[in-house]
């Protein structure tokens, strides 16, 4: 697709040109801490996606649980155990690189996110991962989030995109099974490797 120069925003002063100021209250609804409200709110969630940054770029990783699968350690700390799973490591991986992480928790039901930010660190520490005990398994590994920002975000993406919504599920049977697509995939990369 060959994008028109004339309509590409590339600074802040253009962005600011065309969107208006956010609402006051939408800047002032950042605390740098975790409250009381954030913590009932991590704890009745049960699905978190985090993001981080490494060398390759980007990656935004799906995590999930029992609610409160996250725990509130203190005001500015928050403990995500990663559990057996595929082993990618893509989120994790890039947290060796560049600290920063991004959350962003879902609450089945509930419209709102609830977004923190800030920076973690991958332990391994025995007894810290043996408090993250899932059928008789530790976690891996436990990351220590430090809370930078944290701050309620409106529900308009989930009520837009229907989420809750039940009539408009779609109904799994109409989608590819996911070795249906694993097995496309694999396809598609042997032979970009063997190009």
């Amino acid at each position: 697709m060959q994008l028109n120069p004339e309509f590409i925003i590339a600074d802040e002063q253009k962005l600011r040109e065309h969107y208006a100021q956010p609402n006051k209250m939408v800047l002032q609804k950042q605390i740098d801490h975790i409250d009381s409200y954030a913590r009932q709110l991590i704890a009745s969630s049960s699905f978190v996606v985090i993001s981080t940054v490494g060398e390759n770029g980007m990656d935004c990783s799906p995590k999930g649980g029992d609610a409160g699968f996250v725990v509130v350690e203190d005001e500015k700390t928050l403990l995500l155990p990663d559990l057996p799973g595929n082993n990618r490591l893509d989120g994790i991986r890039n947290l060796l690189n560049n600290p920063t992480i991004g959350l962003l928790f879902l609450i089945p039901g509930w419209s709102e996110a609830f977004r923190v930010n800030g920076t973690a660190q991958i332990s391994v520490d025995p007894k810290l991962c043996q408090r993250f005990n899932v059928q008789e398994n530790a976690a891996r590994s436990v990351l220590v989030i430090n809370v930078e920002e944290a701050f309620i975000h409106c529900g308009r993406a989930v009520t837009f995109g229907g989420l809750w919504n039940a009539e408009r599920h779609i109904d799994p049977k109409s989608l590819p099974s996911i070795m249906e697509i694993v097995r496309a995939h694999i396809a598609l990369s042997q032979a970009d490797s063997q190009a």
